[in-house]
């Protein structure tokens, strides 16, 4: 199940929610109560994305350095996976519940949010130096020409379908189990940019350095094509489990309600990933897929406000952490490559990450 397809947001929306509204609708009249039956609610919600697989993309090497001996001259770390730091990205939930007794309520949620974006960019240096990032099996990549800079774009994309069934212990302690499934979704990728004006041919002189770079760039040469970026990595996070949790009721006043929320649960995670590495300009693809178990915990702070008897406004701060999940640049350490003859493979999928998702909600309940 996919829920970054575009059109299958649109089915949820236009047939689940007004098929279970219909629903709620008959419940509500049969019932000879005013107890509301149904509640349907929309947020907006601003998240945080924190933390990500470590992996130095970017070295500097002293521009005197023969492109023939860049592999095995130690350089400078200029840019960390780390320091890809993605920052706030807005997204949407919607939910519904259903009382059904006193004490028992069924919930159904979704939230979507995408994307979060990172670009950074190194050089062009002045003094020049090469821009080197390399990879497990000897693979390196540098700037085709003095003026270029190495860029690497990072971005994530998260989904979120729960179904749970709530049961009621006091005024204060509600209790909940159910059933989550969360997506999420990342890729980085590392490029030269602008695009060469001419093909860089003097990468057959094995002596060149920096300094002959930047003599040959300004000869007359043959015009590039468009290259693809030198490496692209995607991978996909499918975590399906079950979880418990607690709602406790923390201050109540007149028309203002403050609620606390944890959950926790344990997940079984189909993780994938696919790389495609640029060697030579031609590109070789490489990908693996594998089960691992991951933990998914959160906690949630909601203050509540009754408008009228059937609207509540309500704001909140949440936090989700997840652990035990494939990100794009720990793939990096994964995928090998080889000279006799030119290949890319992938060791496996690494699943060892963990990410913190926090930031603010607000939206509106209609009870019925």
């Amino acid at each position: 199940m996919q829920f970054y397809n575009l059109k299958k947001y649109k089915f949820f929306i236009k047939f689940s929610l007004p098929i279970f509204f219909c629903f709620c609708m008959q419940v509500n009249a049969a019932s000879s109560s005013h107890t509301p039956r149904c509640i349907l609610s929309a947020e907006a919600i601003i998240f945080d994305r924190v933390g990500t697989a470590k992996y130095t993309l970017v070295e500097r090497v002293p521009g005197a350095t023969y492109f023939l001996n860049i592999p095995a001259t130690p350089g400078d770390p200029a840019l960390n996976s780390t320091n890809l730091k993605q920052g706030f990205c807005p997204g949407f939930r919607l939910g519904a519940a259903y009382h059904v007794d006193s004490k028992h309520d069924l919930l159904l949620s979704f939230f979507r949010i995408g994307d979060w974006k990172s670009t950074r960019s190194i050089g062009p240096d002045n003094p020049l130096d090469w821009l080197t990032m390399r990879a497990p099996g000897g693979f390196f990549q540098t700037q085709d020409f003095t003026y270029q800079s190495m860029t690497w774009d990072y971005s994530t994309k998260l989904y979120n379908a729960e179904l749970n069934m709530q049961k009621k212990f006091s005024n204060v302690i509600t209790m909940f189990v159910g059933f989550r499934l969360l997506q999420l979704h990342e890729n980085l990728q590392g490029t030269i940019p602008p695009p060469d004006l001419i093909q860089p041919l003097w990468k057959n002189y094995l002596l060149a350095n920096i300094e002959y770079v930047a003599w040959f760039e300004k000869q007359p040469g043959t015009p590039a094509p468009e290259y693809p970026p030198f490496w692209n990595t995607r991978t996909t996070n499918n975590l399906y489990g079950i979880q418990i949790g607690m709602i406790g009721k923390l201050f109540k006043y007149k028309r203002f309600l403050l609620n606390g929320l944890i959950k926790i649960g344990g997940y079984l995670n189909h993780a994938s990933e696919s790389t495609g590495v640029s060697i030579a300009k031609i590109v070789y693809d490489s990908g693996a897929s594998a089960n691992h178990l991951a933990f998914i915990g959160e906690v949630d702070l909601q203050c509540k406000y009754q408008i009228t008897n059937m609207i509540v406004l309500k704001i909140g701060y949440e936090a989700l952490w997840v652990n035990g999940v494939s990100l794009a640049p720990g793939q990096i350490n994964e995928t090998y490559s080889n000279s006799m003859p030119t290949s890319v493979s992938t060791l496996g999928v690494s699943s060892n990450s963990h990410v913190l998702f926090h930031g603010g909600s607000a939206g509106l309940e209609l009870s019925f």
